[in-house]
């Protein structure tokens, strides 16, 4: 999941699927959908009736009700397929809370206040909360000439609702405005139905077109036109009862201030988006449901990744059941017709953009209750081939005399990923978070991002177990306690009790506040490592890498590509321990807590054992060994500049010998990667307090002394240890110079500093006297020294 973890929801009267019969075929249920596409102008009982006028290209509408309040959301029918702008198909923004609004022959659209309330029966209370907090105007428009109630609204539909322009510059691809001569309104676009109206325009944006990305992406990057849809929705009805909010339920949540609260209670409440999702026997332990919830995958999926897919999105099927729910949940593929943007349906997108990047999962909420209104999943097409590279790196498939089935097992590892994928982003569509701690338990969990895992025996990588199949048992225990149907008196009681079962199973809650930071504490969050306990773990990929490296020359390239794409393959096979690096440097000034409420009585934070950490200090600095930094020749022997018309990108490591390839700026990138977790200030904030409390747990001290100061003294003069050396002393006064670490902890690192100075003006070699000049000049003035940045370490994730 940048794992974009956004809210989701859906109004009960948009739903469009009821329970289905056995006997009822796929093709009329297809058909029955499909009645939902059509054109539906004006007609009585629309929520908004909309009169296009193709000749003029103007769209008008209809208020029925001016007291109307509704949710408008916006889209990206058609996108600009950058990943590193973020702008993609099928896309949904946060939605508005509005109305329309006459004053005299004028018409605004207001959005409301949603943040600040005051949820009371009292209409003056509620009315003294709006009048508090500012609304917003959003657009103004003038009624018909002779009409009451009918306007205009083409220049609404020609705004950039998304933040199209605004989402330009953040990624400093340059100022762009909407063109107004080049853009407009669609009148065939525009749909009526009872409980929303829909609309869409062309967005012509017009800018100096010289960002890096936008060239990489656009026909003309001076002018970028994208399709915007704007639906708006009528607010779901009486009848969900919204869920409280728990923080160790392993859901998202939404929130409000809401001023009408006890004085005792808290002001801000806080709601578990869900699904409505009703029993047809309410007081039965399992039961049919009256609507359920159906996800459509992209027609434009290719097979065999549709099947994968598809596959990997039921697998929460099975979470659904085991909660009393009998076919309250499928995937299935999209009718033909279907509009990917269209609000009312649940929809997985296959998400083509010029580069790999993240999936995501999300959707839009009814901003009262948290009520899921409109699950959505964007996918990125070109993650299944990182997969499949890492598994041929790993493999070595294309060695002469190789057994055809490693190829086979590296695309069925690929496959397997994506189903694992697939299930993921539909859990966070459903409401729930990440656990990255899940990993450390038995079943795990769909929801934690999975390493491939991985077997060694007879001198071969094994990946035919990659990836679990199915969810786990924290799977099922966010969807039973989210989605049961407890009675009212008994709810929390219930889910108090699922909380205490899953913690008895062994399973830890650690969700992205607590596992994306360089110096994050819970030692249990980290992302992408294997099933197992840090340390023998990661030598276990240790134990795998250099197999698969002393393989690589032969097999692990394919025959028809360029010879500079050997680099390229080889970056997350020489790099294929940074997770479990991470997972290990958690262990050092590490700790386990809980979440939760202070009812819940959670235990005060644990630091992680002293053994441990110390054992954690010792695998860091093995990682730092000049064998585990050094290619072998055979590697180095194909690793070979690009070909004419072909160049290197972000995947490869950064060179000075260009355009060959640099072990050394290899292995300063390998450094920089241990660096970072174990110089990060909040560590060795808390390495410190953790010592003064129990000597036997390793210092900052200890840190500073054998990932710098061991190296440096032991005086090597080979160029790639000495690579190795500069960039721990610039990660070292990086720290230093950030301001975060304790006055404490960083006089006894400067104090530390000058003494390794002191030893290396006594050695007679260039770089040991360069050092000790950088330091004492450091030490004496830090403004003075321009510190050097960290190499950059090629990205790994999303794998």
């Amino acid at each position: 999941m940048r794992l974009r973890a956004l809210h989701c929801a859906h109004p009960r009267k948009l739903r469009t699927h009821m329970y289905t019969p056995r006997w009822f075929t796929g093709a009329l249920r297809s058909l029955l959908i499909l009645t939902l596409f059509l054109s539906a102008k004006a007609f009585s009982g629309a929520l908004m009736p909309v009169f296009p006028d193709p000749k003029t290209g103007s769209v008008l509408i209809e208020i029925t009700d001016w007291q109307q309040e509704m949710l408008m959301v916006v889209s990206l029918e058609q996108a600009l397929g950058s990943n590193d702008i973020g702008l993609d198909r099928a896309q949904n923004a946060d939605p508005r809370w509005v109305y329309f609004r006459k004053v005299g022959n004028r018409v605004l659209l207001v959005q409301k206040n949603a943040r600040f309330v005051a949820d009371s029966s009292d209409a003056d209370e509620a009315q003294a909360a709006r009048d508090a907090f500012a609304e917003s105007i959003l657009w103004s428009g003038v009624l018909s000439e002779g009409s009451a109630n009918r306007l205009d609204i083409s220049s609404l539909l020609q705004m950039d609702w998304h933040g199209i322009a605004a989402r330009l510059q953040q990624t400093n691809q340059g100022g762009y405005s909407v063109d107004a001569s080049r853009s407009v309104a669609l009148p065939e676009a525009a749909q009526a139905f009872p409980d929303n109206s829909e609309f869409a325009a062309l967005l012509t944006f017009r800018g100096a077109g010289e960002g890096a990305f936008v060239q990489q992406i656009a026909a003309d990057p001076q002018l970028l036109t994208i399709k915007q849809r704007v639906s708006f929705i009528r607010l779901p009805d009486a009848g969900f009862t919204p869920l409280p909010y728990h923080p160790a339920s392993g859901g998202f949540s939404i929130g409000r201030v809401d001023f009408a609260s006890a004085i005792e209670a808290p002001l801000e409440r806080r709601f578990q988006p869900r699904f409505r999702l009703e029993k047809l026997d309410p007081g039965a332990a399992r039961s049919k449901v009256r609507k359920p919830i159906v996800f459509y995958l992209d027609r434009g999926t290719p097979e065999p990744i549709r099947s994968a897919l598809l596959e990997g999105a039921n697998w929460w099927r099975a979470a659904f059941e085991a909660a009393g729910y009998i076919d309250a949940y499928r995937a299935e593929i999209a009718p033909p017709g279907m509009n990917m943007s269209d609000v009312r349906f649940n929809t997985i997108t296959w998400t083509h953009r010029a580069t790999r990047g993240w999936s995501y999962g999300g959707g839009v909420l009814d901003p009262r209750t948290g009520e899921i209104i409109k699950g959505f999943v964007n996918l990125g097409s070109q993650r299944v081939r990182q997969d499949l590279l890492i598994a041929e790196s790993l493999l070595a498939p294309y060695a002469p005399g190789a057994d055809p089935e490693l190829l086979a097992q590296a695309k069925a590892m690929a496959l397997a990923r994506l189903r694992q994928l697939a299930a993921h982003e539909v859990g966070h569509a459903l409401g729930f978070a990440h656990n990255f701690a899940a990993s450390r338990s038995a079943t795990g969990s769909v929801l934690d991002y999975p390493h491939p895992q991985l077997s060694l025996s007879d001198k071969q990588v094994s990946l035919s177990k990659a990836y679990d199949v199915g969810v786990g048992d924290w799977d099922k225990f966010v969807v039973a306690h989210a989605y049961s149907a407890f009675a009212p008196a008994q709810a929390e009681a219930k889910r108090a009790a699922l909380r205490q079962q899953i913690r008895a199973q062994g399973y830890q809650y650690v969700s992205d506040a607590d596992a994306r930071s360089l110096g994050s504490a819970h030692c249990a969050g980290a992302l992408w490592d294997l099933p197992e306990q840090p340390l023998p773990a990661l030598q276990k990929l240790l134990d795998v890498r250099a197999l698969a490296l002393s393989r690589f020359a032969a097999g692990a390239l394919p025959p028809d590509r360029d010879v500079g794409d050997a680099e390229r393959r080889l970056v997350p096979l020489y790099l294929l321990h940074r997770y479990q690096t991470e997972a290990v440097a958690r262990l050092l000034g590490g700790s386990f807590y809980d979440y939760g409420l202070i009812s819940d009585a959670t235990p005060p934070p644990r630091a992680v054992a002293a053994a441990e950490q110390q054992q954690a200090l010792q695998a860091l600095a093995r990682l730092l060994d000049e064998s585990t930094l050094t290619l072998p020749e055979s590697v180095l022997a194909v690793l070979k500049p690009p070909s004419n018309d072909y160049s290197r990108s972000v995947e490869h490591f950064a060179t000075r010998m260009a355009p060959e390839f640099d072990p050394l700026s290899a292995a300063g990138s390998a450094t920089a990667l241990v660096a970072q977790f174990a110089f990060a200030p909040a560590r060795l904030n808390r390495l410190a307090l953790q010592h003064a409390r129990d000597a036997k747990q390793p210092s900052a001290e200890d840190v500073f002394d054998r990932l710098l100061a061991d190296f440096w003294r032991a005086k090597s003069t080979d160029l790639l240890p000495q690579t190795r050396n500069w960039v721990l002393l610039d990660a070292v006064l990086l720290s230093l110079n950030s301001g975060e670490l304790h006055q404490a902890v960083a006089a006894s690192w400067r104090a530390r500093l000058a003494g390794l100075a002191g030893d290396l003006e006594r050695v007679e070699a260039p770089q040991s006297q360069e050092a000790a000049a950088y330091i004492r000049r450091y030490l004496a003035d830090p403004s003075s020294v321009s510190l050097r940045p960290l190499p950059v370490i090629p990205p790994g994730a999303p794998i």
